[in-house]
């Protein structure tokens, strides 16, 4: 099995947890998993009945292992919604019951394997042996299951400790709590009891009162440059708008940069491994120039700056002349803005470092977690097809390269952030979904992208339709996806 590939990867995962809830059921009867997220190549857990320890959490990964050697059959078996809602009933799988409720077919497949029966939205391997390599990790208060790294015959990836992130998911799943919406099951509920306005209502307030702190924050501290990174459709770009205004609010006159402007002509761009200009990379920037005219701008010197075109794909003869006064915060937007080497010329106490990434808090249950990653694809179809009409399988082509692009030039560098902004709303999936869903029909099974689109689509099944955009606020970081974002020139 080849470990990059994405979807044999999501397979391998899927089969593991089901080896671990195996695991569980013996080590820690009446136990509760709720898989939380992703850090790094791991997943993040939480067992509810059960105080985890260093030592109990040995024991678990050792029962996993046993499962393993034994090599146990996993079998897919169709049952109708009937008697998954009573198994699942049962079993005290409330949220499982809730989410298949909605689900619009009458019939699902479950995996069993010793007994345990689970539902799961995808393939699995046919037996436990197939699984072999993961480790547990007790991380407290909840576990790190640890998969393999760019091969999946490989061992385990080593675990790296991230607390940005976990403190970044940590509050989100509290606004989760706030609003009473963790799962899918929840979104539907708020939606089919009329209350969707009053949630896209809250659930902006509280993204705008995240970037009035962050704002707050980047004046108390007297920074003079904003370095605003994360990875494709985050919403980076109506985050930097919304916070301008917000630092306009605190009596500042921020300056947008783009990053994009010191692009080098094409022909000097370092060429990728499959032989084309790597516009990831930082080397694809000038460097030099971008650290140079910042030192003159904080000195209060006029500069003039690079103008680059995407269409001749070089840098043009003139650009645009600029100066900033003491009162002035310059902003730049750019997946390198992390990087220490971009602008090593100035002193970190005049630099503020924020990544925005789409960090997904609902889950579809307890043992189903949605990936930020496929929430992000959505947006990126969906914003695509509108503005560049672009097909789904035309954004699938390129995803793997920007995912690539991703692990190798942005998540090294997250933890390097002064703050993490999480753009995710609880309720844009019901609403994705009236765009997404017909493009992904619309992959034939003769695509390579077929099972991904599939895929996709049953995530989205369980998701009832929201009618009130409307609501949306035109400066919401979702319309930057779905249209009608006042930022932008549009009617």
């Amino acid at each position: 099995m080849n470990g990059r590939h994405e979807e044999e990867r999501r397979i391998y995962e899927r089969s593991v947890r089901l080896i671990l809830l195996l695991a569980l059921r013996k080590v820690c009867p009446g136990a509760k998993l709720r898989v939380e997220h992703s850090i790094g190549y791991g997943v993040y857990m939480n067992v509810e009945g059960v105080s985890l320890t260093a030592a109990l959490v040995r024991s678990i990964e050792e029962a996993m292992r046993e499962i393993a050697r034994q090599d146990l059959p996993i079998t897919k078996d169709r049952w109708s919604r009937e008697e998954a809602i009573a198994y699942f009933d049962r079993q005290g799988q409330l949220d499982t019951v809730r989410l298949l409720a909605y689900r619009p077919f009458d019939y699902f497949n479950v995996y069993t394997c010793d007994g345990l029966s689970e539902y799961f939205y995808g393939d699995m391997v046919s037996s436990t042996g197939a699984v072999n390599r993961f480790a547990l990790r007790f991380y407290y208060p909840g576990m790190v299951l640890l998969l393999p790294g760019e091969q999946l015959d490989g061992p385990p990836a080593p675990f790296a400790e991230r607390p940005q992130l976990m403190r970044t998911y940590a509050q989100a799943n509290e606004c989760s709590r706030i609003l009473q919406c963790e799962s899918a099951a929840d979104l539907n509920d708020i939606i089919a009891r009329g209350e969707a306005r009053t949630f896209i209502r809250v659930s902006e307030a509280m993204q705008d009162r995240a970037i009035a702190q962050i704002a707050e924050r980047i004046v108390a501290r007297g920074a003079r440059v904003v370095f605003i990174a994360g990875p494709s459709s985050s919403g980076k770009t109506t985050f930097a708008n919304r916070l301008s205004i917000q630092l306009r609010v605190s009596g500042k006159q921020p300056v947008a940069i783009s990053l994009d402007n010191y692009y080098l002509n094409r022909e000097d761009i370092p060429l990728g491994s499959d032989g084309t200009p790597d516009l990831e990379c930082l080397e694809a920037i000038d460097v030099p120039l971008f650290n140079e005219q910042l030192v003159e701008l904080l000195a209060g010197r006029e500069v003039e700056l690079p103008k680059y075109s995407f269409y001749t794909k070089k840098r043009e003869k003139t650009g645009v002349r600029l100066s900033v006064t003491q009162d002035q915060i310059l902003i730049v937007e750019g997946i390198h803005g992390l990087n220490d080497r971009l602008c090593s010329d100035i002193p970190s106490d005049l630099k503020f470092r924020i990544y925005v990434s789409a960090l997904t808090q609902l889950n579809l249950d307890g043992h189903n977690r949605i990936r930020t990653t496929d929430v992000r694809l959505m947006r990126r179809m969906v914003r695509d097809h509108r503005t560049r009409a672009t097909s789904a399988m035309e954004t699938m082509e390129m995803w793997d390269k920007v995912r690539e692009g991703e692990e190798k030039y942005i998540f090294p560098f997250q933890e390097k952030a002064d703050v993490m902004f999480n753009s995710s709303l609880l309720y844009e999936i019901a609403i994705l979904k009236k765009y997404a869903y017909p493009m992904l029909l619309k992959i034939d099974e003769k695509s390579p992208y077929y099972v991904r689109a599939r895929r996709l689509v049953k995530f989205l099944n369980y998701f009832v339709d929201c009618d009130k955009e409307s609501e949306i606020p035109p400066t919401s970081i979702l319309r930057e996806f779905v249209g009608g974002c006042t930022f932008y020139d549009e009617a």
